[in-house]
């Protein structure tokens, strides 16, 4: 599903919101979680999962295209746990 489908979903769902507000809320939501793990935060959505920021130490890495060594520097990825309620719809 794209972020577009979202929003074409919950205004469907939600037929007295307009659906510039629709995309309004979404876009708020997405940039909450964003700005929160740019701080380092963590996002716990209960019953969905979390959010996070793993930290990932430099190393030496190889092009796989000529085999030569390269430093890879470190970096901060993010990583999503599932949540139990999630993860059990999943697996039924």
């Amino acid at each position: 599903m794209t972020k577009s489908e979202l929003i074409q979903r919950i205004a469907e769902m939600n037929p007295h919101l307009y659906h510039r507000d629709v995309e309004r809320i979404v876009n708020t939501i997405f940039e909450e979680i964003t700005q929160a793990l740019t701080r380092g935060d963590r996002v716990e959505l209960r019953g969905f999962g979390a959010f996070s920021i793993k930290q990932r130490d430099s190393r030496i890495g190889r092009n796989p295209r000529t085999g030569d060594k390269v430093k890879v520097d470190a970096k901060a990825v993010p990583y999503f746990k599932t949540g139990k309620q999630l993860r059990e719809l999943l697996n039924d």
